[in-house]
């Protein structure tokens, strides 16, 4: 028997599939209405905040962004997913975990706290859709990932590589840890992309790079074209720092570089990408205190929308386009 649930499904909905009736602008806010749940059978993917910005190199405030991009994502619960035409969680049992719990005066626990509660929720064969907080917080997420999958392919949307060497292997740095990652094992630089990028490193340590003017100049199908040709069939994890977008398009981001992707371009990317073997996602950098109407949060919450969509696809829904798509 279908449940009957009017407003506050983040508390009141059981069933992790389907959607009740809500107001988009009142409720308890969980991510796309997702009810909030610590048991995680039957749960396809957890949708986990992860709270920490204390590995910021300029502005800081992102400790904000699980909470922003919840409130963003009101109107994507609402209507059935563009462009994909179908219901998601017709498909797909999704619950939001809450936040990771983390003590950020005792930063030498950031990164075991973080691996170890995402490493138990993928233990129980519930995928991850993670939302920061700083870029660091993929480093342990993706040592997580790597425990439970092995080495992993990784697609890596950013304006920044974040692999510059500052000579320590301890260090809480967002600018540092792909590198780290490739060093220890985690990710494998031969199968990875770095998407967006428009800031200099004196080398690619083996990634495959396209570059923002690469994308302006060749389009978003050739992107996603050499996406999948370097990534294949190996398992991967997509990495979206909101900073790869365009200020105009995100100001509300702790390093801000001009000449970067558009909402439409990066969205348009991301759509397609279905069928590779995804095992994990995170959206990362959002920063609310410099926002502007919510349109980096907005952005944020539809890039892990549509995520979740191409989950759904892999499980069988069906895209229904409707017009010139």
């Amino acid at each position: 028997m279908t449940e009957e649930i009017l407003g506050d499904q983040a508390f009141r909905k059981s069933d992790p599939h389907g959607r009740a009736a809500e107001m988009t602008y009142g409720g308890a806010l969980s991510f796309l209405r997702r009810p909030y749940r610590r048991d995680l059978t039957g749960i396809d993917v957890a949708v986990m905040g992860v709270p920490y910005d204390g590995a910021v190199t300029y502005r800081s405030g992102a400790r904000l962004g699980p909470r922003a991009i919840r409130a963003a994502s009101v109107q994507l619960a609402e209507l059935l997913a563009f462009p994909f035409g179908f219901d998601p969680f017709g498909t797909l049992a999704v619950a939001d975990y809450g936040d990771v719990f983390l003590d950020p005066h005792h930063p030498e626990t950031i990164v075991d706290t973080i691996a170890a509660e995402a490493e138990k929720i993928l233990r129980q064969g519930t995928s991850l859709l993670s939302l920061g907080g700083d870029h660091f917080v993929t480093y342990p997420l993706l040592k997580a990932h790597a425990a439970v999958h092995g080495p992993l392919a990784l697609i890596h949307f950013d304006a920044h590589c974040d692999t510059w060497d500052d000579g320590s292997e301890t260090s809480l740095n967002h600018g540092t840890m792909f590198l780290r990652a490739k060093q220890q094992g985690l990710i494998d630089a031969g199968a990875s992309v770095q998407v967006g990028l428009r800031t200099y490193n004196d080398s690619d340590h083996g990634f495959r790079i396209l570059s923002a003017p690469w994308i302006h100049r060749n389009g978003a199908q050739a992107a996603i074209e050499a996406i999948r040709q370097r990534v294949g069939d190996r398992k991967v994890y997509l990495t979206f720092d909101i900073d790869v977008l365009d200020p105009a398009f995100a100001p509300g981001t702790g390093t801000p570089v001009p000449g970067g992707l558009s909402s439409a371009q990066a969205l348009e990317i991301v759509r397609g990408l279905g069928g590779l073997a995804f095992v994990g996602m995170d959206v990362v950098e959002v920063a609310p205190a410099y926002d502007v109407s919510e349109i980096t949060a907005i952005a944020a919450a539809t890039v892990a929308h549509d995520y979740l969509c191409l989950l759904a696809e892999a499980r069988g829904a069906v895209r229904q386009p409707v017009g010139d798509l």
